[in-house]
Order: structure tokens, then sequence, then C-alpha cells
């Protein structure tokens, strides 16, 4: 029987010698500084490669794969395939989670960021949630299921990245340089999506399956002037040309947009949103073009990302002296380019904005991934799982605003669901900030869904 979602646990309530081994390995991976210069991706990709040796997975299926980082670092990727019996004549199932995290320094948090700390039925630590708690609940239940004698009927394969959160250059490399391991008839992405608690009672409203992200695209706006001294100031300064530029960025709304996933978003947690924005979720959805609707939800910093591509200043550089007119002026423009949209169409309005005295350049190589139709057996499967820890929870597709690896497998046409098996309040979220943190109850919970849900999709039918 489901625990209540109000419940407090902690971890000595659950015994079970699967509970036991997971709860291990997740301390030992958050004792793992795997974040950007500190050289510990591969130590993590072998300390996991051990753990499925132990457990019986053939050396063969096991690849821990060296790559170097956009900064030069070592890092890896890590795939394991559990072979089944094709009884099912389908393609396999991939099951995706990165390994590092965005870095923590320990004299900023109150706990030790790299040390599983549990107080008052939560666990703290970096990586917690993203996405160590992923990549922990597909490791224990691979392993779980095979002890247990599962025999699936089709491939499954577990690929982690090693730089998610920088430059996913191991993300490309699965589906570039190693795509005969990855291969797949679809991706279940344990880095998002996953279910959300109301604040006040802590039940269960909805869960979120992601099927789009926008295309992370980044620009670099330069001014360029002739200098000269500070005591002689003129009208055309770089800085200023620049930060009037940066104002016609600040002021431009790019079209609003829709589709089906956020459409469906809309529509079904309007009501449970409720007040100016619900009502603005419901008259969207009815009508992308409604103005109001569509300022409403812009002035929503949860909801702008669903409407429209944004683009938004967010570095700066200038000058070379202070007693020197400045010779050039550097701004970095930061986009999320709607599903559909084209990031070429998004540069030529950024340099319209610019206008021609100011340089507008694409940085980068963009990744453009399509929306993952939803699927019947993937949604059967999570509705399945969903119902074992919370009955009757909406199910809902989403789309993210920010990026995940999830991009690179629809961009190689594999169709990929975000899907994280976790329950929690919306205030509990501290990925990449202080004190990141998951209810205890949440971490044990994901265990069971990720077994129902492989059951579902990689098990034989029920006679």
């Amino acid at each position: 029987m489901p625990i209540p979602a109000t419940a407090q646990t902690s971890s000595a309530d659950y015994t079970e010698p699967h509970q036991r081994r997971a709860l291990e390995m997740y301390r030992d991976v958050i004792g793992m500084r795997t974040a950007e210069g500190h050289g510990m991706i591969p130590t993590m990709a072998e300390y996991l490669a051990e753990r499925f040796r132990e457990a019986g997975f053939p050396e063969e299926d096991i690849h821990v794969l060296p790559h170097t980082s956009e900064s030069g670092e070592e890092i890896a990727a890590f795939v394991v395939r559990w072979r089944g019996d094709g009884s099912s004549g389908r393609e396999p199932i991939l099951f995706t989670a990165h390994m590092d995290v965005v870095d923590a320094l320990p004299e900023d948090w109150e706990r030790d960021p790299f040390t599983l700390i549990e107080e008052d039925g939560t666990f703290f630590g970096r990586g917690t949630a993203d996405d160590k708690a992923g990549i922990i609940h597909l490791t224990s239940t691979f392993i779980r299921m095979k002890e247990e004698g599962f025999v699936p009927t089709r491939d499954l394969v577990i690929g982690f990245t090693g730089d998610e959160e920088t430059g996913m250059v191991s993300t490309r490399a699965l589906v570039d340089e190693h795509l005969p391991l990855t291969q797949a008839e679809f991706a279940l992405n344990a880095d998002v999506g996953g279910g959300t608690l109301d604040e006040t009672t802590g039940e269960p409203i909805v869960f979120e399956i992601q099927t789009s992200e926008k295309t992370y695209s980044t620009f670099e706006f330069t001014a360029a002037n002739p200098g000269g001294h500070s005591s002689r100031p003129r009208d055309d300064n770089a800085i200023y040309d620049l930060a009037d530029a940066l104002k016609r960025v600040q002021a431009h709304r790019f079209p609003t947009r829709i589709n089906e996933t956020t459409r469906a978003y809309f529509e079904g947690t309007a009501d449970l949103v409720g007040g100016e924005t619900g009502a603005a979720m419901r008259a969207f959805a009815a009508n992308p073009d409604d103005a109001a609707a569509g300022e409403t939800l812009r002035r929503d910093g949860s909801m702008i990302g669903l409407t429209r591509t944004t683009c938004v200043a967010t570095m700066l550089r200038a000058g070379h002296a202070e007693n020197a007119l400045p010779q050039s002026a550097t701004a970095t423009v930061n986009c999320r380019v709607f599903p559909g949209d084209e990031v070429s169409d998004v540069h030529d309005t950024l340099r319209e904005l610019a206008g021609s005295d100011i340089e507008v350049r694409l940085l980068g190589d963009p990744t453009v991934s399509p929306v993952s139709d939803l699927r019947d057996d993937v949604v059967s499967a999570i509705r399945a799982g969903v119902e074992t820890l919370h009955p009757g929870t909406m199910i809902l597709p989403s789309q993210s605003s920010g990026g995940t690896d999830g991009m690179h497998f629809r961009a190689a046409g594999i169709p990929t669901y975000g899907v994280e098996g976790i329950f929690m309040k919306s205030s509990d979220v501290y990925a990449h900030g202080l004190n990141e943190r998951i209810p205890v109850r949440a971490f044990f919970e994901g265990l069971d869904f990720w077994h129902v849900v492989i059951r579902e999709l990689a098990g034989r039918p029920s006679a």
C-alpha cells in the first residue's frame, strides 16, 4: 500500500536488501565531486561498471567510454546492455541520466555538499536530485530485476553521460560515435519530468512526461569603437551603443507559439494553478493569439518559456582601462528557441534589433530537436508506475525551457521521454542551487516506480 504523500519517512524505514544497496550506492556517488574540473567522472563510471560486474552482467556488455570535454578534461560516458530474449521482436529501450553535477562550494553550503546527509526526512547533497537519483534508480533497478530472474523481452540499454551540465560532448558521442551501442526504439531520460506535490497538503498534483525542449542557442553582441582618452568623451561609445542594442532586445516580444504538448499542459493544469494565471492558461490554450493571455503568462517566470522563444542578456565585458574610452563592448545573449522556430530566424531578428553597427554572432552549433509524440506503450507503463505510488494522479506531457541530454537523442531519431520517478514540492527543488535536496520517501519511491515501468515495457504480457 502506498505511503501517504504527507507522511515523513527516514531511510531506516526502508529495510529491503535492494533499498539498502541503493542507499549505499547513492551515498557513494554523492561523495564523488563529479563537477567540471575535478576529474571524477571516470571514477564514477568505473564505480558503476564494477557494480554491474558484481551483479553478473557480462564484461563485453559493460562500456566505460573515455572522452575529452570542451574544457579539455578527461570525462567518460557509461553504457551497459542487458540482453533480452528477443521474444518481443522490438528494438532496445535506452535509459539515460547524467553523472556530472554543477559544482558546489562547501563554504557556501550549510552542510557538506559532497556528503549525503539526512535530516528530518530529507536527503541533502549536490546531485541528490540532479541527477544522481536517476543514476542510482536505474542502476539499482537493473541489478534488482536481474537478481529476481527477470528476463526482458528486448534489450535494455543504459547510457549515462558525463557532461550534461556543460558541453554535452559525451552525449553527442553516444549518438555519433557509439550509436551501435545506444540505438533504440525510444529513450527514457531520468533527468526531467516527474511528479509535483501540493505545497500545503503534500498530496500529488500532476506527473509530467517531458516530450520536448527548447533549442539552446547563444549569441554574442559586439560594439567596436576607435576609443580615445576618457577626458574627451563623445557621443559614440561602444558601451552606450551596446546598451542601446540590449535595451531593444529587452523590449522585443517574440511571437507566441503553442504545440500539442504545451496546449495539453495548459489545459490540464489551468484549474490547479487557478487565479489570473490559470485563466490566462485556459485562454492561451484556446487561442495563442490572445494578447492579454500571452502577456500575463509572459510576466510569470515559470510560464514565459512555454509560450514563445526568449532571448536575454546574461554576460558583459567591455573596455580596457578606466581612463580610456572603450574600444569594444561585448554581451552574451542566451536564447531558448521554441520548437519549430528556426535559430537562423532568431539570428536575423537579433541582427535587426542590434542595428548595423553591432556585430551579432552565433556561438557554437545549436542542436535542434523535434517534439517526441507520446506513445501509448510509454504512457501506459508510466501510468502503471505512478499508480503504484500515488493512484489517480493526473499525467500530462510537458516541455522544458532548459536543455537536457534528450535533445541529442531526439535529434538522432530516438524519441525521448523525460520521466523522473520522483514526487516533490516545487519549493524543494534546489537543483544547481544551495542545499540541493530530495525527500527520503521520494528517493525510495523512485526505485518502485522504475521497477514497475521496466516490467511493463519489457516483461511478458500477463496470461
